[in-house]
């Protein structure tokens, strides 16, 4: 349902941006009608370009409100996923060195156990 309402919700947006550039600005712009001659008159298309904005941003509007509704629904109640979260200290920069590395292994910190539900933590001391 949230992904069809955000398709349609595009299709508008397009049909909205449509709509705005055929519209006749004070310079011209894209205007359609440019003759009376011609099925609608600029007057006519002029009228329907407005109600069809109109129509277009209310629908627009509307659609934008239900889906920030369902999007709170369809979010409400998640926990954090920390399944990637390290629990382990940084490596120490002086293990790689002979003469420091025992005075380096002496000064490191014991590593934070791991959790019990963590599916990583059996792999560690295989």
């Amino acid at each position: 349902m949230f992904l069809f309402l955000t398709v349609v919700q595009a299709l508008i947006a397009a049909a909205l941006v449509g709509v705005i550039l055929m519209q006749q600005s004070e310079g011209g712009g894209l205007g359609v009608g440019g003759s009376p001659s011609g099925l609608m008159s600029a007057r006519g298309a002029a009228n329907f370009l407005t109600r069809a904005t109109a129509i277009l941003a209310v629908l627009f509007v509307a659609l934008s409100i239900v889906l920030a509704a369902l999007a709170v629904d369809q979010t409400t109640g998640r926990d954090i996923d920390t399944s990637l979260q390290r629990n382990t200290a940084p490596a120490d920069p002086l293990a790689g060195s002979a003469d420091k590395g025992a005075a380096a292994a002496d000064n490191a910190a014991p590593a934070a156990p791991a959790p019990a539900d963590d599916p990583l933590s059996g792999a560690a001391k295989q």
